[in-house]
């Protein structure tokens, strides 16, 4: 196992090879793209890659670092996520990694830092964080790893080299599919066009649970007129008592209507992801007004962010489905 075999992300892993091999490794990064698409491997690669006792620039992913690392217990990697039954990473989290990174490192190397998802961090927390990026530790890396950038302060992000991540090819998914999970081609390619991209939702999803899904949130968006509000409202009501839910919804309805914009622009549909609804998506890519479906599209990612960062969830979807309604 290395670099070479990592799936895709192939910009990505060239500017953090490049960096390795020139000695020249930034002191933060964030990782930004769509969830599942592979952000955190490349940053435990990158880990690994650092530690490794067998190569150079490179992991071999069978020395005791690299296996200490993969198993989250290695003493100069610390991974932080939200503790349990905590919805938020708190400055406390942020204080005492703070203190951790100013620690001599076990191994002479890097003390590494990788906070998945950095969405998740409250205000104190990245004000905290932001304290240690302008002094970052003697020999410290810090990885922030998110699905947009649109939740973290903007000074924040102004400490932090980018690095984007793009959803994974759809044949690469299904390739992967085939060949480690063992799938048939029919729903390894269903499954990977279901995911955007995603190979952490394409392996984790039950495809059935998600088809149903996919068939009432379609129902309830078709369901809606112009200017219906109420209807809006009643929805939105529906969808927001979960906030997995929510989240579900606003990802499946941007791949909704990226198929619309799709489908209106090229009456092609190789490159969507809802194939299973075609006769549905042509009729509404016919009634639908062009600028209007690119606004929804555009609003869903925003819809999502406010709903990572806690905002009440009833109120964003209804604020979402308004749009909907009084573009029709």
């Amino acid at each position: 196992m290395g670099f070479a075999e990592i799936i895709g992300h192939q910009r990505p892993l060239e500017i953090l090879r490049l960096a390795l091999g020139n000695g020249r490794l930034h002191h933060a990064y964030l990782f930004v793209g769509p969830e599942g698409s592979g952000k955190r491997t490349v940053a435990l690669a990158l880990a690994k890659a650092i530690h490794c006792r067998e190569t150079e620039n490179d992991f071999c992913d069978r020395c005791p670092d690299c296996a200490r690392i993969q198993a989250r217990n290695h003493p100069d990697v610390r991974l932080v996520q939200t503790l349990e039954d905590k919805k938020e990473i708190s400055i406390k989290q942020v204080r005492e990694l703070e203190k951790e990174l100013n620690f001599r490192s076990f191994s002479g190397k890097r003390k590494i830092a990788i906070i998945d998802p950095a969405t998740l961090l409250n205000a104190s927390s990245q004000n905290a964080l932001l304290k240690t990026l302008e002094e970052p530790p003697q020999n410290s890396l810090i990885v922030l790893i998110a699905p947009n950038a649109g939740a973290l302060l903007p000074t924040l992000r102004s400490r932090c080299l980018r690095v984007s991540f793009g959803p994974l090819a759809r044949d690469e998914v299904a390739r992967y599919l085939m060949s480690k999970e063992g799938m048939n081609q029919d729903d390894a390619s269903l499954r990977a066009a279901l995911s955007m991209g995603s190979l952490g939702a394409a392996i984790k999803f039950d495809k059935d649970e998600l088809l149903e899904k996919r068939r009432s949130w379609a129902a309830l968006l078709l369901s809606l007129s112009a200017g219906d509000y109420r209807g809006a409202i009643a929805a939105a009501e529906a969808i927001a008592s979960d906030k997995e839910e929510c989240l579900g919804f606003l990802e499946w309805a941007e791949t909704w209507y990226r198929d619309l914009l799709i489908y209106a622009a090229t009456e092609n549909s190789d490159e969507m992801v809802n194939v299973d609804m075609l006769t549905e998506i042509e009729s509404q890519s016919a009634k639908g007004n062009f600028e209007q479906m690119l606004a929804s599209f555009a609003q869903t990612a925003r819809a999502a962010g406010r709903i990572q960062r806690n905002l009440n969830r009833r109120m964003v979807i209804e604020r979402f489905l308004f749009g909907v309604v009084g573009g029709r």
